[in-house]
C-alpha cells in the first residue's frame, strides 16, 4: 500500500498501541448508558436536523421512514472504499436503508429513497458486525447511519459483549445533529462525512434540505474535536480521525472551493480529503428537470479542484486511482 504523501510520523498510531475507542466506554458502563439514552430519545425524535419529533418507539415514521428498528439493505467486505479503509481484506460495510436527505442525484436511491432492505434487530446488526470481523475486514463501516444512531449504539453493546474489536467508521452525509454526535463521542474511531454543498439554495434544490450546509459545518467541526486528523498504522490502514469526502458536481466548482477553504481554515489544514470524481447522472436528474447536472464532470473541473486544495494548504488528498476511475 502506498502511503507516501498521505501521512507522516505525526499521523501514525502503532498498531500495538491502538484500541477502539468504544471499549473503554463499554468497560465503564457508559456505552450501555448511551445506548439507552439514545433509544429513549426516539420517543420524540430529534436525532437529526429534521427535528421531526415523532414517537419512533411506537414505530411512527417521518422524514427518514424508519421507526423503532433500523432497516439494512446489505453487508459485505467492501473493496471499493479508500485504500486506507479497504486495505487487503475490505472495509466491513453495513448499508442502512432510507436516509434523512433526498438527493436528486443519489446513486443508491433504491436503498436511500425507496427503502430497499429489511427491518433488522440490534442482535442481527451485531451478528453482521461479528461476521465481518471474522472475515478479516479492517473496520466496521456504517453507511448512511444519521437516522439510526440509537439502533447502532444498541447493536454495538451486543457486539462488544460478544467480542467486537474493530475500529468503527461512521460514513455519513454530514446531515447529523449535535445530539447524535454527543452520543457518539468516544464511540466512533473514524468519521467519514461527505460535505455535499455549501450554498443553501443548491442544498435546497438538490438535497431538499436548505439547512444542510450549516448542519454539515457544525457536524464536521464536532467530529474533528472528537477524533482529530486521520491517523494510520504502520501499514497505512486508517485507525482514527476524520476523512472528508466531497463529490465534485458539474458546474459547482465555486461551491467546491468554498468547502475546501472551510476545511483548511476552520477545521484543519491536516484534514484528509477525498475529492471524488465519479459523479454521474442518476435518480431524478434528467434533461428536463435538472439539465445542469446531466453530465459527468470534466477533467479540467477535477484538476482545478485538486490544484485549489493544494494552493490553500490541504496536502493530505486521497488521490488513489482518481484519474483511472473517472469517466472523462
Amino acid at each position: 500500500m502506498v502511503i507516501e504523501g498521505y501521512m507522516s510520523d505525526r499521523f501514525l498510531i502503532p498498531a500495538r498501541e491502538f484500541e477502539p475507542a468504544y471499549l473503554a466506554l463499554y468497560r465503564s458502563g457508559e456505552l450501555q448508558r448511551r445506548a439507552q439514552q439514545a433509544i429513549d430519545l426516539l420517543a420524540a425524535c430529534r436525532l437529526c436536523p429534521r427535528q421531526c419529533g415523532v414517537d419512533r418507539l411506537a414505530d411512527r415514521k417521518a422524514a427518514c421512514q424508519t421507526g423503532r428498528y433500523a432497516a439494512t439493505s446489505s453487508y459485505f467486505a467492501h473493496r471499493g472504499e479508500e485504500d486506507c479503509l479497504r486495505g487487503w481484506h475490505g472495509s466491513g460495510t453495513i448499508f442502512f436503508a432510507w436516509c434523512n436527505l433526498r438527493c436528486v442525484f443519489c446513486q443508491n436511491f433504491e436503498t436511500s429513497q425507496l427503502g430497499e432492505g429489511a427491518t433488522t434487530s440490534p442482535r442481527q446488526i451485531a451478528d453482521m458486525m461479528l461476521r465481518l470481523q471474522d472475515s478479516g475486514c479492517h473496520n466496521i463501516n456504517f453507511v448512511t447511519p444519521e437516522h439510526v444512531v440509537p439502533q447502532v449504539l444498541e447493536a454495538m453493546v451486543s457486539a462488544v459483549e460478544r467480542g467486537l474489536r474493530l475500529p468503527i467508521v461512521y460514513n455519513t452525509s454530514a446531515y447529523d445533529s449535535a445530539e447524535s454526535l454527543r452520543l457518539l463521542d468516544g464511540v466512533i474511531d473514524i468519521y467519514m462525512p461527505d460535505f455535499k454543498f455549501w450554498d443553501e439554495q443548491l442544498a435546497l434544490k438538490y438535497l431538499k434540505a436548505k439547512d444542510y450546509p450549516q448542519a454539515a459545518r457544525h457536524a464536521i467541526r464536532a467530529m474533528h474535536r472528537q477524533v482529530g486528523p486521520l491517523k494510520f498504522d504502520e501499514s497505512g490502514i486508517a485507525l482514527r480521525g476524520v476523512l472528508v469526502r466531497h463529490l465534485i458536481m458539474p458546474g459547482c466548482l465555486d461551491d467546491t472551493q468554498t468547502i475546501l477553504r472551510f476545511l483548511a481554515e476552520e477545521v484543519s489544514p491536516d484534514t484528509y480529503v477525498n475529492l471524488m470524481a465519479q459523479y454521474y447522472p442518476s435518480n431524478k436528474v434528467s434533461f428536463t428537470k435538472y439539465p445542469e447536472l446531466n453530465r459527468r464532470i470534466t477533467l479540467d473541473e477535477y484538476q482545478s479542484a485538486v490544484k485549489y486544495a493544494q494552493q490553500i494548504g490541504l496536502q493530505r488528498l486521497d488521490e488513489r486511482h482518481c484519474l483511472k476511475r473517472a469517466w472523462w
